[in-house]
């Protein structure tokens, strides 16, 4: 034990902080990547795309391929896959090996995420279970916080492969810490079978959350995967003053996460989701207009973090409320998909922004992105008033499973 938590948990910390490092830092070296490996901004920009759809496949099929293994074991083996994808990443002599590697690594995010939560509750008291968790995705903010911007500050001094082969020097650490302070009598859950799977991919009003959660990220990364860029080639900011802006980002984001899971808590999840997706709507919009200057586009992407991910807790909360009332017996299952969603929302966003920036030019992200968060605000909407119509209290519910 370390000050009271539980040294499994803070390996678990550092494998999610790893993890969510190597997830985000790509949107700043992207530039950077384009330029060294001559290929153009979408096609680095779909480096991000691949990743996440790697995430999104990683998650419910190899979590229900790998339901048998101990937990431990596949942890390790996790860790070692997601360290051997960034020593490829590290050593790729072209764009062809960089995209394998990433979705590699990109494999082992998904199943991570879906057992550590489980090894997280297991190596604390039953009341602690929901602050293990936390503990555990606290890795992933302080990656945006700290991670995003030291990996694009070493990758624009020392080349992007350098970021890489710090971020699976982390993941060696991860594995160590693994290997010597999980325990091995992790009990196994049953895993959610394929059929469970689709049981719950059956469920409108569930899969109306999913493309809530897709269309919400879908928008905010067909902008933010090409922020770095803009923020270089529109607004003249140095690839190291980029790193700064970065670090902005991520420390508005570690705030935003709290404020939107607050708001849930106090307005219920849809009118939380409401406000924070007219805000980042809103946001979005703006900076196309103000990536021209450099102070107002500082503003403006300290604002961008406060509501990019301050819809995160709503999400899930709402998912989870969903979930309980049409599908039951696939609670888990409900939730973790609704992370596969985040993930194709990621994909299709970058893979959308791609075309913008091949097409029509790189400074119609940031509108075209706020005109797909619309999309998520109006499905809230609809969630919303179905859920009235149903006779469901917003509020007490989404509380009440915040409370759970």
């Amino acid at each position: 034990m370390t000050r009271g938590i539980p040294l499994a948990l803070l390996a678990l910390t550092l494998g999610a902080f790893a993890i969510g490092t190597t997830e985000f830092v790509i949107v700043g070296l992207i530039p950077t990547i384009a330029a060294d490996l001559q290929v153009s901004l979408p096609s680095a920009g779909l480096l991000v795309s691949l990743y996440a759809l790697g995430v999104a496949i990683g998650a419910p099929v190899l979590t229900a391929l790998t339901g048998r293994v101990p937990r431990k074991t596949l942890l390790v083996a996790l860790m070692l896959v997601f360290t051997l994808g960034n020593l490829v990443a590290w050593m790729a002599p072209g764009y062809g090996s960089l995209i394998v590697a990433r979705i590699l690594t990109g494999l082992a995010h998904g199943v991570f995420f879906s057992i550590g939560s489980i090894i997280a509750t297991s190596v604390v008291p039953k009341e602690k279970a929901a602050s293990a968790i936390a503990i555990m995705f606290t890795g992933l903010t302080v990656a945006l916080v700290t991670g995003v911007p030291l990996g694009t500050f070493i990758g624009q001094h020392l080349g992007w492969r350098a970021t890489f082969l710090a971020v699976s020097g982390l993941g060696v650490v991860a594995l160590l810490g693994s290997l010597l302070f999980v325990p091995r009598n992790i009990p196994r859950s049953a895993p959610a079978s394929f059929r469970q799977q689709l049981s719950v991919l059956a469920q409108p009003r569930l899969l109306m959350v999913y493309a809530m959660t897709a269309l919400g990220y879908g928008g905010t990364f067909l902008s933010f995967t090409y922020l770095a860029p803009i923020l270089q080639q529109v607004t003249g900011f140095s690839a190291n003053a980029v790193s700064g802006v970065l670090l902005v980002y991520g420390v508005s984001v570690a705030f935003g996460n709290i404020w939107g899971g607050r708001l849930a808590d106090r307005l219920g999840p849809v009118p939380a989701l409401k406000r924070i997706f007219a805000l980042l709507a809103l946001v979005l919009l703006v900076l196309t207009f103000t990536a021209y200057n450099t102070w107002l586009v500082l503003l403006t992407v300290l604002a961008l973090g406060a509501v990019a991910f301050g819809n995160v807790p709503g999400l899930q909360v709402y998912v989870v409320k969903q979930a309980q009332r049409h599908a039951p017996q696939a609670t888990d299952v409900a939730s973790g998909l609704n992370i596969a969603a985040f993930n194709i929302g990621i994909a299709l966003g970058a893979s959308l922004g791609g075309l913008v920036v091949e097409h029509i030019g790189l400074m119609h992200t940031p509108w075209m992105g706020a005109v797909v968060v619309v999309g998520a605000f109006a499905l809230t909407v609809l969630s919303g008033r179905l859920d009235r119509r149903d006779g469901i209290d917003d509020r007490a519910d989404g509380i009440a499973i915040a409370a759970h």
